[in-house]
């Protein structure tokens, strides 16, 4: 099959793209929507460079999605940069359009609705979140979080000035974020069994945990939430929105 003859190309650069979504979702929607002129393929690339190499073996693409490790390094490689995306400080989402490289950011989009979703009728977000990593992804969460007014902390396995480690959590921390999110891949297929080191006995129901893991759909970390009946979330949904998203912005007509 060549890549060439379709219209319009899309896809997703990344480093490890074996279980990606994205193939998966767009195919379908091309599909169901009789797009036989598109067509979203997967590029996985050694290093960010190759960018170059890739947007020159197929002039017919129109929009890219971006994942791990790249979606900080790209910023060198486009043209133009959203504010959104340039405050976040991680692009997920490039737009090719009139010769330009426009990047995006679509992830605080698809968690700041799904996160919303989450919340019953009549009840608020907590007040204090726990933010486990400190890479792209979160970026875009405590980019959210200024939005809604939520106080955060940043865990990593690292010390830093921005930071706490895990070393530094205790029940009380606990206690005192009732929402948690999972920025970073543990627990992810086929490493199902792994999960953030924190003292889950301290859980309760009153706990919002927010995995952006969505394979398996039930996290080890989600289960520890599920069994005490905290309110739960893995990350399909999110992909879903920003997905839609990124079709919005790969079709914006200007």
């Amino acid at each position: 099959m060549d890549l060439k003859n379709y219209k319009h190309l899309y896809g997703l650069i990344g480093a490890y793209l074996s279980y990606s979504f994205s193939k998966k979702y767009f195919g379908e929607k091309f599909t169901k929507e009789k797009r036989t002129d598109s067509f979203y393929e997967l590029f996985p690339i050694p290093e960010i460079a190759d960018i170059e190499t890739l947007i020159g073996q197929y002039p017919n693409l129109k929009g890219l999605n971006v994942t791990i490790p790249y979606k900080e390094q790209v910023f060198d490689f486009l043209d133009e940069i959203h504010p959104d995306a340039r405050e976040i400080g991680a692009v997920n989402t490039i737009r090719f359009v009139n010769g330009k490289r426009i990047g995006h950011n679509t992830d605080h989009y698809g968690f700041q609705k799904s996160l919303l979703e989450m919340v019953p009728a009549g009840e608020k977000l907590p007040a204090r979140a726990l933010v486990l990593g400190t890479g792209g992804a979160a970026k875009a969460i405590t980019y959210i979080l200024k939005k809604e007014k939520i106080e955060f902390s940043m865990v990593s396995r690292t010390p830093g000035a921005d930071r706490i480690t895990y070393r530094d959590l205790t029940e009380k921390t606990i206690n005192d974020h009732l929402l948690i999110i999972n920025t970073t891949p543990l627990g992810t297929f086929p490493d199902v069994t792994t999960l953030p080191d924190l003292p889950y006995k301290a859980l309760t129901k009153e706990h919002y945990l927010y995995d952006l893991v969505y394979n398996p759909e039930e996290t080890a970390f989600l289960a520890r939430g599920n069994r005490v009946g905290a309110k739960t979330n893995n990350g399909l949904k999110m992909l879903s929105l920003q997905a839609e998203k990124a079709w919005e912005i790969w079709n914006t007509t200007e």
